[in-house]
Formats: C-alpha cells, sequence, structure tokens
C-alpha cells in the first residue's frame, strides 16, 4: 500500500469514516504523495521549489501521476500539495473498499436525508500499522523510513489527537512526532524534502484554522 493509502486510513474514523482534520484533508493527502515521491528519490527541493529528478516509471499510477506534474515545472511545495491532493480522495478511498478495508454504508440522517458513511471492515492492517507508530511515538523505537514519513504527516496536519481510535497522547509523544515533522531521521535529501512538504501542510492548517475563527468571531 501506498504512504496516502496508509494515511487515508488512519484518518478515517473507525466507525463513522469521517475524516480526522478534514479541513486540510487534501494538503495531507497531497503530501503523503510527494513524500512517497521523495522516500522513491524521484523528488527533491532546494529549500523553495520542489523538482523531479531521476528516469523510468513509477509503480503506481497515483505516484506517476504526481511525478508528471512536479515534472512540468519547479514548484513551491504548497503548490503542489494543492495540485495533487485535490484529485486523490476518490482513488484512495476505492483502492481501500477494494482491499476490503473499509466499506461503504448507505444511510438516512432522519429517515429523510441520504448520507454515506465508510466505517472500517478490516483492523488487523490499520492496528499493525498504529502500532508502529506507537512503538515510535510511545516507546521511543527508531522509525523506519515509512513509519517516520507517516508521523511528519499526521504531526503536520495536526490529526494526531484526533485520530480515533485515538494513540496514545502526551508532552513526550507530541515533542517525539515534532522532531520527525522536523526532519530528525533519514538522509538529508529525502529530510529536506519532508520538511518542506510537513512545512507547507502546517502552514495551510494555520491558514485555515485562522480563516475559520476570523469567519466565526
Amino acid at each position: 500500500m501506498l504512504i496516502v493509502e496508509d494515511l487515508t486510513l488512519l484518518l478515517l474514523d473507525d466507525e463513522t469514516g469521517t475524516p480526522a482534520a478534514a479541513g486540510t484533508l487534501y494538503y495531507t493527502l497531497g503530501g503523503a504523495v510527494l513524500v512517497e515521491l521523495a522516500l522513491l528519490g524521484r523528488v527533491e527541493t532546494d529549500g523553495k521549489k520542489v523538482f523531479a529528478v531521476g528516469d523510468g516509471p513509477l509503480p503506481d499510477p497515483i505516484l506517476q501521476d504526481a511525478y508528471d506534474k512536479v515534472a512540468e515545472k519547479p514548484r513551491g511545495a504548497q503548490t503542489l500539495l494543492i495540485t495533487i491532493g485535490t484529485k486523490l480522495w476518490d482513488p484512495v478511498i476505492e483502492r481501500l473498499l477494494e482491499r476490503g478495508l473499509i466499506r461503504r454504508e448507505k444511510k438516512k440522517v432522519f429517515g429523510l436525508f441520504p448520507m454515506t458513511q465508510l466505517p472500517a471492515a478490516e483492523h488487523e492492517h490499520e492496528a499493525a500499522v498504529r502500532a508502529n507508530i506507537r512503538a515510535v511515538l510511545v516507546d521511543g523505537a527508531e522509525p523506519d523510513p515509512r513509519t517516520a514519513a507517516l508521523i511528519a504527516l499526521l504531526s503536520a496536519s495536526d490529526a494526531l489527537p484526533l485520530l480515533r481510535p485515538q494513540l496514545a497522547w502526551s508532552s513526550p509523544v507530541i515533542k517525539r512526532a515534532k522532531a520527525l515533522e522536523q526532519g530528525n531521521w533519514g538522509a538529508s535529501a529525502v529530510n529536506m524534502a519532508v520538511v518542506a512538504t510537513a512545512a507547507a501542510i502546517a502552514a495551510s492548517t494555520a491558514a485555515v484554522v485562522v480563516t475559520v475563527v476570523t469567519a466565526n468571531p
């Protein structure tokens, strides 16, 4: 599974299928794909722009489509998050449905208003991903690049404390998550791309919060 698939699965409430941190969801999903391209050595950043590197086809059409967008011209990470992320929700959800990890339920609220829910249908895979995250954040285990990337994305989007069911949450956990968000792991080229992506997600999250607060004083 792609990082964006695992991330989406983590964000979905197991009972209702409602995503945590929904206001910045597209930024976070786009960030997950950018980070995976960085882990594959196919994007890099100079601190201002993200650009494509390497040759040859990528192993997944979602990654290939994102890479092609990056390859069009160097762009800032925040611009790429929206460019890539706005088209990810539907195909990722369809993949999770096809894998049997979630199911689609149609209901009516008050017997009148149709509503679609996406509750969990299988828990083993998500439980394994959560166990890896918990081992790093709570037990202090050294993360593999994939787990570190997931934590960095969840931390940057402020989604970690919102996950349902909840992960353990404490000051040391917050500190550890922020350290990974700031790139204290892995190779330097990957770190730069992850840090730039996480910073763009965090900036987008802050902008959404300010907009909501301003609109609802």
